[in-house]
């Protein structure tokens, strides 16, 4: 597949449909293939009031789509470290042995296999770091069985946080910036600078229809006492799209969901994940951390989602059905492409077999965790099928 322009003609009319449709305020979607941008489009407006243009510097708060970066800081310092997924975490941070997690390895963790879900220490505050680090240490399993899975909204960046911590002895934030940030020049941050406050779009609350909602997740959250409210709860502290609008939250690392930056940034990325991990002669990972992030690690029902998911390490496959067949094609076609979507619609992914990365980016909202109807159908746009 070439995102040629006839390609990007196919995005472009799905892209500018949605806001005649009336379901975008502002946006951006961008593809670079082959090392080299394809496209990028932009539209709308940074603000509610539509007062303030949405230019293709704007950046915009991707939520769980920053699951995909901190993941990539974990991997690459633990192949800087010389460990693999098969290395136990309590070897390289001792105090996480704590309440049964002493045989834990990465691959375990970062593939949502190892009970961590959401915390049973209801004190620790979203913005404390080392209170969410304790409670994190003193926490047990909450399931048994390393085959199940249970997606962690919000505790697995603190995981992979304070693992690069351990291993590269920086905060995941400043990590991302000096090993891939600044060297490919990413309008991309995990704590966004002061002074680049001025360029973020303002987060808009999902509108009332704006999205299928998922019937067992909404359920599930509406529970008290639910995994899935749990999850999205702890560590405790309020993320509404108001309060991530915030100079405090927009400046917080926050690397389970506080990245800020471009749709092109994003996919330009990605794009160099789909490269055997290569960009401008430099070698950013080897081929054996890229199959780290190809190889499915869990596949099933998801115990916080309440649908059926697959993980590799610490990103998102397309879960596949028994004859191997993509159940959905939220990434595409391809068996190895792999990313991670962002509540409320963004969603980016690297396609290695075309050499591609993707990103959509949005400040309007719509209900749910997975991508709905706008992501999906750009995706379907740019290869071309139903």
């Amino acid at each position: 597949m070439t995102a040629d322009e006839s390609a990007a003609a196919r995005v472009q009319e799905i892209f500018e449909c949605n806001f005649v449709r009336g379901v975008e305020v502002g946006a951006s979607v961008a593809v670079w293939q082959h090392g080299r941008q394809a496209f990028c489009f932009c539209q709308g407006w940074r603000d509610g009031e539509r007062e303030l243009p949405w230019t293709a510097d704007t950046m915009v708060l991707v939520w769980s789509a920053t699951k995909g970066l901190a993941s990539a800081c974990l991997l690459h310092a633990l192949e800087r470290a010389g460990l693999d997924l098969s290395t136990r975490m309590a070897e390289f941070w001792p105090a996480f042995a704590q309440n049964g997690k002493d045989r834990l390895t990465v691959g375990e963790v970062v593939s949502h296999r190892a009970g961590l879900s959401a915390l049973t220490d209801k004190t620790a505050k979203i913005t404390d770091h080392e209170a969410v680090i304790r409670a994190i240490e003193s926490q047990a399993p909450l399931w048994d069985d390393r085959g199940e899975h249970g997606y962690s909204p919000r505790i697995y960046g603190y995981i992979a946080d304070e693992s690069v911590r351990k291993l590269a002895g920086i905060p995941l934030g400043d990590y991302w910036r000096e090993n891939f940030g600044d060297p490919m020049e990413l309008n991309l941050w995990i704590g966004l600078p002061e002074s680049l406050h001025h360029r973020a779009a303002l987060m808009i609350a999902a509108r009332a229809g704006c999205g299928d909602v998922e019937d067992d997740f909404s359920q599930a959250m509406a529970t008290p006492g639910s995994l899935t409210r749990e999850a999205f709860s702890t560590p405790s502290g309020a993320i509404s799209p108001s309060a991530m609008n915030s100079p405090t939250l927009r400046s917080a690392s926050l690397p389970s969901l506080g990245a800020i930056g471009s749709a092109d940034s994003l996919a330009k990325f990605y794009a160099m994940l789909s490269l055997e991990g290569e960009w401008a002669g430099q070698k950013y990972f080897s081929p054996k951390a890229i199959r780290w992030m190809t190889t499915r690690l869990a596949q099933g029902n998801d115990k916080t989602l309440r649908t059926e998911t697959a993980f590799s390490a610490g990103f998102m496959l397309d879960p596949l059905d028994s004859s191997g067949r993509k159940r959905r094609y939220t990434f595409g076609p391809e068996l190895s492409a792999f990313g991670h979507p962002g509540a409320g619609g963004s969603l980016a992914f690297a396609d290695p077999v075309n050499h591609l990365g993707f990103a959509y980016v949005m400040n309007q909202m719509e209900s749910g965790v997975l991508p709905k109807s706008r992501a999906v159908a750009l995706v379907h746009a740019l290869y071309n099928f139903p």
